[in-house]
């Protein structure tokens, strides 16, 4: 009878977190538009800008906190399993520095957390969100594991041919058998039942998904080490550039763009219509459609939002290649990679929310092909 009581009690907190997934998924995408929007027209007011160097110091911090606010909802998104896989070059040394925040709020003030970073930069190539949300993960076993206080140390290191993070704590250790199970869907280190059994799991399946896999070492009463290793990726890691890029690339082709958020609509359509560009503007799927059909000359891109009353955007793209099977289409959304999953089509790409113009600009002219000119960050077109 305690096993199915168990047993009972882990699907009711499998449906309670399944709930708490619908519900932080959903908030995290309407964040996201808040965000895009907020970077757009951050982007765009630095064209007026220009000879403000004390705005610009202001509107700098603007986008950096907006910044920091789309890297919380993409870890928020990749716990919920809501966000969409983008693997990309990715430094381990900065990837630990932005989770550290994060991190000393969620362990406790009774947890002394220290970061030692290899000398070198730890390039993997992976998605930085669920890569980050191991982290995390990582990081509240261990808070658990030290209900008194204790240590939380975390180190990156280059061990050829890999780049390594290093997740070692003083809690009260696992036996062998409990070491057994760390993979396994349901199965909780923590005591009286209080865990889902799933923040192991999924970490296991995200450091696999990007490539990587994981050493643990542990004994009662000794602390817990887990080592993640990644294929070190042999590219050259750039410096982030501080601000947007000064020029952005124009074009002369029709875009329908499909967006229900007015917003964010409204913030696409005018940095489009500036780089010069004949924006056909649609509040949702079904009045996409509408448009297309009564619109009599070619239309070379459809931009439209995953998620829509009616009608979203994988469905409407679907609709709309069968009468214009030349349609290039670019998907947007911070959510749902379930809606893209059977995509598969080399002439659907996706980008995921929220975006800057700039980074809008240059998808949009990587997709329909060589740009025609560019357009200064402070001048209009």
């Amino acid at each position: 009878m305690d096993n199915i009581g168990d047993q009972d009690e882990q699907l009711r907190q499998t449906q309670r977190l399944a709930s708490v997934g619908l519900c932080a998924g959903g908030i995290a995408h309407d964040f996201n538009n808040l965000l895009t929007v907020i970077l757009s027209s951050a982007a765009l007011l630095r064209r007026t800008l220009a000879d403000r160097p004390d705005a610009l110091e202001e509107l700098r911090e603007i986008e950096a906190t907006a910044q920091r606010g789309a890297e919380l909802t993409g870890q928020l998104l990749a716990f919920v399993r809501k966000q969409v896989n983008q693997p990309q070059l990715v430094d381990l040394n900065k990837l630990t520095s932005s989770i550290e925040r994060l991190l000393r709020r969620v362990i406790g003030e009774h947890v002394e957390l220290t970061i030692d970073l290899a000398p070198a930069p730890t390039p993997i190539w992976g998605d930085p969100a669920e890569v980050g949300q191991v982290l995390v993960n990582l990081g509240l076993n261990a808070r658990d594991a030290m209900p008194a206080g204790g240590r939380l140390r975390i180190e990156t290191a280059t061990v050829h041919p890999y780049s390594r993070i290093t997740i070692s704590d003083t809690g009260h250790g696992m036996t062998p058998e409990t070491m057994a199970r760390l993979s396994e869907p349901l199965f909780s280190t923590k005591p009286n039942g209080t865990g889902t059994g799933l923040g192991l799991a999924i970490s296991y399946g995200i450091v696999r998904r990007n490539g990587g896999h994981i050493e643990v070492a542990s004994s009662p009463e000794s602390g817990t080490t887990f080592r993640l290793y990644f294929p070190r990726a042999e590219c050259e890691i750039l410096p982030a550039s501080p601000q947007e890029p000064a020029e952005m690339p124009r074009g002369g082709e029709t875009i329908l763009l499909a967006e229900d958020d007015p917003a964010v609509r409204s913030t696409a359509v005018r940095m489009l219509r500036l780089l010069g560009y004949t924006v056909l503007e649609a509040t949702q799927g079904a009045e996409a459609l509408d448009i297309a059909t009564s619109h009599p000359a070619e239309i070379h891109l459809l931009v439209a939002d995953v998620i829509m009353p009616r009608l979203g955007g994988p469905g409407l793209a679907d609709q709309l290649r069968r009468a214009r099977p030349e349609l290039k289409v670019l998907l947007i959304s911070g959510y749902a990679a379930e809606a893209l999953a059977e995509l598969g089509n080399p002439d659907v790409s996706f980008m995921r929310k929220p975006y800057t113009p700039s980074q809008l600009a240059r998808r949009v002219r990587e997709i329909l092909g060589a740009e025609a000119s560019t357009v200064g960050a402070a001048g209009d077109p």
